[in-house]
């Protein structure tokens, strides 16, 4: 249950992530949901390795759109997403 959830947040978070970065009608449902939960380790990564905690779902929530928001920057400068 605990990978339904997952998921279903993930496609939320890569779909906000696509409407931030503009590339939302390149994206499909599938697209949304990489980029969401691969964005969302790569927030927890990057908060962790600056010493940032995330307490509570709000902040969670928003470190993992920052890291999805920051996987399709990177994904756009390679030439995926122009």
């Amino acid at each position: 249950m605990n990978w339904i959830i997952s998921l279903i947040i993930g496609g939320i978070v890569g779909w906000l992530a696509s409407i931030v970065m503009k590339t939302n009608a390149r994206m499909g449902c599938i697209a949304n949901v990489v980029v969401g939960v691969v964005g969302s380790v790569l927030g927890y990564w990057l908060a962790g390795l600056l010493g940032l905690s995330a307490p509570g779902a709000i902040v969670g929530f928003l470190v993992a759109l920052g890291g999805a928001v920051l996987l399709i920057f990177i994904l756009r400068a390679l030439g995926l997403f122009k």
